[in-house]
């Protein structure tokens, strides 16, 4: 498509879903060809140089505007705008005016003294922050003027070509135009912890939350598999991450609305009242009466009234003396009302402050102002996002099941990218077996501690399934300098963790010297069909083989064999609608936990007559299952004891999260948020404990108020 010329483009106000410039509908509801048109961009040319130069110029940088650098003169204004400096400030005049220079130089003292320990330390911190924020320089590759270009992210602007390859991070919101098997990783934006495969062909309604636009790819979040392009509609506050950043930052109006009649007029003496009332809210901001932390608020409200005490005893002197305005009068008068404010009080405040924040910084934690500190000791709820904050924010391989064999389960611990590390157990039970002992009690330590080399011995069927783990992925997984790296799909990685645990990952089946696998054909992940293969040929004996990994219900319905239980590798079964709905229940019984469940099946197949231009239908067929394994992204090993010392403190623990509410549930019970035994709770707090964003959004404010708790898991609504 060739480029059009630009009409005026006009920026509006920044709105989740919406672009710098305002389109007649959102992105995802648009195809890419309608979104291009409107944005006068070009799918194969790219915007002009020149262009995008204007664009950049009306719209300004693609950056959420926080970048301002260390302001060291707002830090010092920020230590004096508080009430109990002023009456400080006051006392010290006074103090000076009538000649009392000990009184008005041990004031002074205190005052200079509070500012420069509170400056240093919150100047120390917010040079700090900018160290950090100056260690990113992110790029971005486009395409302008038909050439591809690597330019700062922050010379983006709407209408841009963006090309993204796995390992990138999106520079701001595209809608695709173009995918090559695209899966982002969104737990930034959306707080979904599994990647989410893209599609640029669909599009969605309107109101469509920002999980479930598959068109779109957001500023902040990172391409896990393959390459896509996209226009670029949204940029800096526009983007859903600068929505969000915009709403953190939002306050209120400060300007007192005008009281109306009811046909809309308001007299003179109203805006009079409205324009005094909002002078008198922002000298109480200024003082600190109405804004900051309660102790803030009390220390303020304190000055005051000691300001007020100090007036009062004055001129209590003054009377006993009746009025007699000679210079001993009046010092002694000042001095009586001087000595009711204790000027030590706020040095002394801020001293214990640092002292806390120097104890924090052991600890690695930056605190940025003093004054968030009093704030901490006053926290009765805690509202936690779960991906990357209560779990580890890396999926893991939690157990595999493969028929007629048995479950291995692999031991929670703090390493998810190290094959060395957890146990695993072996039960010859299934899932739901080992899920509802003999006396229905969820049994939690099941089986028996086994090493892998102990695992493989004699078991084919094991070394069967694990191969086909291994092989049906494209993520690569393998050791360097006695580190452990991996590349590749987040889900993938952690089958090749697993794998890895019996020597049997992809790397070393298919790099090394003389690899004992080579890759014929992939057949990559599709919406439609939910799963993906790879066409193997065996280096040895040159026979070939289908390695298929997907969903449950799609790879169980091209299943036609299995090894029966106590059985070789080479006694195949029928396979029957009893053992179908097994490996259904099976499945269910994990995903209940929180568990992603995927299917692995194999065939043999004559690698000659297979190619990548190979119908998926051709091969994917008939195959023999081999079993299900099932991943999660783990709890970490210190969330159950945070949450457990909240509670013994008195604060309540709420998760917060993108994920499916059964998901949520089975990770908030894990660490302790929620009961284990729900149960056990009255029918009206089980029935609102865990609630879906959209069901807690239609409450209004008197409902909120009725229910008998407030909700302990917040997650994403049912579609």
């Amino acid at each position: 498509m060739a480029a059009a010329s630009p009409d005026k483009l006009s920026v509006g106000k920044p709105i989740a879903g919406r672009s710098n410039k305002p389109l007649s509908r959102p992105a995802h509801a648009l195809t890419h060809q309608q979104l291009t048109a409107e944005l006068a961009a070009d799918t194969f040319e790219g915007l002009s140089p020149a262009e995008a130069e204007r664009r950049l110029r009306e719209y300004g940088p693609n950056d959420l505007g926080n970048a301002k650098g260390v302001q060291p003169l707002k830090i010092v204004i920020a230590q004096i705008a508080n009430a109990m400096t002023m009456v400080l400030a006051l006392a010290m005049a006074v103090s000076f005016g009538i000649g009392s220079w000990i009184e008005g130089g041990v004031v002074a003292a205190v005052i200079l003294l509070n500012i420069v320990v509170g400056f240093f330390q919150e100047y120390s911190a917010e040079k700090t922050m900018d160290s950090l924020r100056s260690l990113s320089s992110p790029t971005a590759s486009v395409v302008r003027g038909g050439e591809a270009r690597v330019i700062p992210s922050a010379e983006i602007v709407p209408g841009d070509l963006v090309d993204v390859k796995i390992g990138d991070t999106i520079p701001a919101d595209l809608r695709l135009v173009e995918v090559r098997n695209f899966e982002t990783d969104e737990a930034l934006i959306t707080g979904e912890s599994l990647p989410v495969h893209k599609s640029e062909s669909s599009t969605f309604d309107d109101a469509t939350g920002p999980g479930d636009r598959l068109n779109i790819a957001y500023n902040g979040s990172t391409c896990t598999k393959g390459r896509a392009k996209g226009i670029v509609y949204a940029t800096g506050p526009f983007t859903e991450i600068g929505a969000i950043a915009s709403a953190l930052r939002k306050r209120d109006s400060r300007i007192r609305p005008v009281k109306r009649k009811p046909d809309g007029r308001a007299g003179p003496h109203r805006y009079l009242e409205a324009y005094t009332l909002s002078l008198g809210d922002a000298i109480r901001r200024f003082l600190g009466i109405s804004e900051g932390t309660p102790l803030q608020r009390k220390l303020s409200k304190l000055a005051m009234l000691l300001l007020g005490i100090a007036i009062v005893c004055a001129i209590i002197v003054l009377g006993a003396n009746g009025f007699r305005t000679s210079q001993e009068v009046i010092i002694y008068a000042v001095a009586t009302g001087l000595s009711m404010i204790p000027a030590s009080l706020v040095v002394v405040l801020t001293i214990t402050m640092a002292a806390g924040t120097k104890r924090m910084v052991k600890r690695n934690v930056i605190v940025r102002n003093l004054k968030s500190l009093e704030a901490l000791g006053a926290v009765t709820d805690i509202c936690s996002d779960k991906t990357g904050t209560i779990t580890q924010g890396r999926m893991v391989a939690r157990n595999a099941w493969i028929p007629g064999l048995g479950t291995y389960t692999v031991e929670l611990h703090s390493e998810p990218l190290n094959p060395t590390k957890g146990n695993v157990r072996f039960d010859v039970r299934t899932p739901s077996q080992i899920q509802l002992g003999g006396d229905g009690e969820k049994d939690v330590e099941h089986g028996l501690i086994a090493t892998p080399a102990d695992l493989l011995r004699d078991e084919s069927r094991l070394r069967g399934f694990l191969v086909a783990a291994s092989l049906a992925s494209t993520a690569t997984f393998y050791q360097k300098d006695g580190e452990w790296r991996s590349r590749g799909d987040p889900t993938e990685v952690a089958i090749q963790v697993f794998t890895s645990r019996f020597g049997r990952n992809r790397f070393a089946l298919t790099t090394t010297e003389n690899p004992e696998w080579s890759e014929v054909a992939e057949f990559p992940f599709d919406s439609g069909v939910k799963r993906m293969s790879v066409a193997m040929r065996h280096n040895t004996t040159g026979e070939g083989s289908l390695f298929t990994k997907g969903a449950v219900e799609k790879v169980i319905g091209i299943c036609s064999r299995y090894f029966e239980a106590g059985a070789s590798k080479s006694a195949e079964v029928a396979l029957t609608d009893e053992f179908r709905e097994e490996v259904i229940r099976n499945a269910e019984v994990s995903a209940a936990l929180g568990l992603r469940v995927l299917a692995l099946a194999s065939r043999r197949i004559d690698v000659d007559q297979v190619g990548e231009d190979t119908s998926r239908d051709v091969v994917e067929r008939d195959l023999i299952f081999c079993g299900l394994i099932s991943l999660y992204d783990p709890p970490r090993p210190e969330s159950s004891d945070a949450v457990r010392e909240c509670h013994e403190a008195g604060i309540s623990v709420h998760m917060l999260t993108g994920d499916h509410p059964e998901t949520a549930k089975a990770i908030a019970i894990e660490v302790g948020i929620l009961p284990e035994r729900m149960e056990r709770l009255g029918s009206e707090t089980a029935r609102v404990i865990v609630m879906t964003a959209s069901q807690f959004d239609a409450l209004d404010d008197d409902e909120v108020d009725k229910l008998p708790v407030l909700p302990l898991v917040i997650a994403r609504f049912h579609h």
